[in-house]
């Protein structure tokens, strides 16, 4: 079964909003402070000229302990948010309308067997999780002004309940919340209140994807391989750093918040890209189920099992105190029970938490060949990611997945399958070498832009009926066919090249959505010729890039959400199917259908603006409010030309009203990096506005500009350089 992504907005709106206070102050002991203080003389940090902290050390748990500290000096907010939603504790901030994400969580991801998992470990690697609790608790110390939700001491084995630093890490079968509070809302003898979903068409506010390109030498104006680095998240999801260790950590990139790895990013000689995939990474199993002597039973292999329990307790906020709910939770032997669907009990199998998954993390941040690198890989315990890499060697590479269970192909595992017969066990894990991977493609280029690995390198493409269908099955987007096209078409591409490639404005969707438009509008009835002729021609004369001062941009994006709005729900297994949909349904779309959506389009735009004849970034703006959240139309923003991706442009910028007029940027676009592996790395990247949440500070919002216009900043990955640009320089704490 496909990812569920559905906490993107939630993320944005919930890690940037000061929810009441309800923790109490925790006192730590003079031994915790003694070693807190250690660690802390130990490491130095330095802030660039950007407010990009570069933390150095003797020993790699030193570093990770200065990382956790930055990482609350920055947002101690996201950090706590991203583990109230792992550890399934988001009831105790929130209240009532967040209990069953977290029943659904605690049911996923046990914290025993992380605990479990921690006591188990290997002294090097209990040392960094160490570390990073110590690192969390030192700031919290520090800073009693700071006020916690919920968790007033983190702990070492916190680390391993958030392995995965995607935006939609958490495996659900595509089993929403909803369903399982219409499984577990009630006594045992109401449960099979099918919960009925809604077909959400809230086109724009889906988008989620991300870019990697992977440039061979053979393709590179300087004869070395290059690495681009592109996610598609909410604004501000995860910091820029540097880690330096005298253990041999010296990496750049992306941390997602709480986490102690990069996550997107290179090192001295290795460069990682991941995007979401949708590589069937976890299974449905629908379970007949009886009640027998007042125990729940199910069939397996023509056999009655028991059912298991676990007592779950949650602590829900109402008003200024916590409640305690007790949920029993219903397990078969493939995982929890999470909904029931057509009078069977749907039972999810998984890998959303593991110490391998954390590990591997970790050995890929410290890879320097490309056969260590596939070692860690060799964990397989990825659940989420495609990867896409390149190093000093000249070798670029993707692996379509990493975590991958063997199954037999006959079924078809994107919908549940029969829980009742042995034939649909998972029979081991594919090894990497067996899963779609593609190493040094004569085309010399790779693309991955959450579509189908089969067109990633042109005519050096795997062979897709090599390969079961659970192991890749996406089809197109219009993404990708863009970078398959930009990259193939390209010579030889310099460093600011492969940045320009990244950021061109080209809307893919377009080539397919406007011909039969324009051919409708030939044979337009006299009411609609009359109204629509202005906006045709407008969008004839349009060469489909997106622009700021472009009138056709504004409605051929109008238009083209009208035309996603109408687009059916995918079938099962199809969510990343784009291109085939959107073929699909223009084959149906009538002529007079088209052109009313277009009329629509012109509607909307003089309602909401008074004419239709309105520039793209008149509308379109980048604002980042001092709360994080109210935007305002009376307050200053900035112009953007760019689109959401889901119109076939390779860069993103989600906006939507939100109780204004004009609309603001939510999504898209975060980290951005573009790496040439030569002798000594040579580097650019920009993120969303600045690395500061401090709306006082100037780090807030002075990459803004560069971000919108594609004009990166150089990074500063040796420290002779760093120390040329060093704003400040410190030790934890002070």
């Amino acid at each position: 079964m496909l990812k569920n992504a559905a906490r993107l907005l939630q993320f944005f709106f919930l890690s940037i909003l000061l929810s009441p206070h309800m923790a109490t102050a925790q006192k730590f002991r003079a031994a915790d402070i003694a070693r807190f203080k250690t660690q802390a003389a130990a490491v130095t940090i330095i802030r660039d000229d950007y407010g990009v902290p570069h933390i150095y050390a003797k020993t790699d748990a030193a570093v990770v302990f200065g990382l956790m500290y930055t990482q609350c000096e920055d947002n101690f907010k996201g950090i706590e948010r991203n583990y109230l939603y792992q550890l399934g504790r988001q009831s105790e901030a929130d209240g009532e309308s967040k209990l069953y994400d977290d029943v659904q969580l605690q049911l996923i991801a046990d914290s025993a067997g992380a605990i479990a998992d921690y006591n188990n470990s290997p002294m090097y690697f209990k040392r960094l999780m160490d570390a990073f609790a110590d690192g969390l608790n030192y700031y919290l110390y520090k800073h009693p002004e700071v006020k916690p939700l919920v968790f007033t001491r983190f702990k070492p084995w916190y680390a391993l309940m958030f392995t995965d630093g995607s935006v939609a890490a958490t495996e659900t079968g595509e089993i929403s919340p909803r369903e399982t509070q219409s499984f577990y809302n009630g006594d045992a003898q109401k449960f099979g209140s099918r919960y009925q979903p809604r077909n959400i068409k809230m086109f724009e506010q889906r988008e989620n994807g991300s870019n990697g390109f992977a440039v061979a030498p053979s393709k590179s104006a300087s004869g070395h391989a290059m690495l681009y680095v592109n996610p598609h998240v909410p604004f501000y999801f995860r910091s820029e750093v540097g880690l330096n260790s005298e253990e041999g950590l010296h990496a750049y990139g992306a941390v997602t918040w709480g986490q102690f790895f990069i996550y997107q990013g290179f090192n001295a000689h290795c460069g990682w890209m991941h995007t979401s995939s949708n590589a069937d990474v976890g299974d449905v199993y629908a379970e007949k189920v009886i009640k027998k002597d007042g125990k729940w039973w199910y069939e397996y292999d023509g056999k009655l099992r028991p059912v298991t329990s676990r007592q779950l307790t949650l602590h829900v906020k109402d008003g200024d105190r916590l409640i305690n709910r007790d949920i029993t939770g219903y397990y078969t032997h493939h995982g929890p029970v999470l909904a029931l669907r057509d009078g069977k009990w749907l039972a999810l199998r998984h890998n959303n938490r593991s110490y391998n998954a954390l590990l591997e993390s970790w050995l890929i941040t410290k890879a320097n060949t490309f056969t260590q690198y596939k070692k860690a890989m060799g964990l397989v315990s990825n659940t989420s990611n495609n990867t896409v890499y390149a190093d000093d060697q000249g070798n670029i590479a993707l692996w379509y997945g990493n975590f991958m269970p063997r199954r037999n192909p006959a079924y078809n595992w994107a919908l549940p399958v029969d829980g009742s017969t042995s034939a649909t066990e998972w029979k081991g894990l594919h090894p990497v070498n067996e899963t779609v991977h593609i190493y040094n493609p004569l085309t010399g280029f790779i693309q991955n832009c959450n579509s189908t690995p089969f067109t990633a390198s042109g005519t050096a493409s795997p062979d897709k009926s090599a390969y079961p269908l659970y192991m890749a099955p996406d089809n197109e987007n219009y993404r990708g066919i863009l970078a398959a096209r930009l990259l193939s078409n390209a010579g030889k591409l310099s460093l600011d090249g492969l940045i320009a490639t990244g950021y061109n404005h080209y809307l893919a969707l377009f080539d397919d959505v406007l011909p039969p438009l324009f051919a409708a509008f030939k044979n337009a009835p006299d009411s609609l010729a009359k109204r629509l002729t202005g906006p045709v021609e407008e969008l004839q004369r349009w060469d489909k890039n997106s622009a700021a001062n472009s009138v056709a941009t504004n409605l051929g994006v109008e238009y083209a959400t009208a035309i996603m709005r109408v687009l059916p729900a995918p079938k099962a297994g199809e969510n990343s199917y784009q291109v085939k949909r959107i073929h699909e349904l223009l084959q149906t779309l009538s002529p007079d259908k088209q052109l009313n959506l277009l009329a629509d389009a012109v509607k909307t735009l003089e309602t909401r603006y008074g004419d239709w004849k309105i520039k793209w970034g008149d509308v379109n703006r980048y604002q980042r409010p001092a709360d994080g959240i109210t935007f305002d139309d009376s307050l200053p923003s900035l112009p953007v030309g760019t689109t959401s991706s889901n119109f076939g442009q390779l860069p993103s910028f989600v906006s939507r009203a939100v109780n204004t007029q004009k609309r603001y940027g939510y999504s898209g676009n975060s980290f951005l990096a573009a790496i040439e592996f030569g002798p000594r790395i040579k580097a650019r990247s920009i993120v969303t506005g600045g690395s500061s949440f401090n709306p006082d500070s100037k780090h807030f919002t002075d990459q803004a500009k560069g971000y919108l216009d594609g004009n990166f900043k150089n990074v500063l990955f040796y420290k002779e350089d760093v120390l040329k640009h060093a704003e400040r320089s410190y030790h934890p704490g002070e």
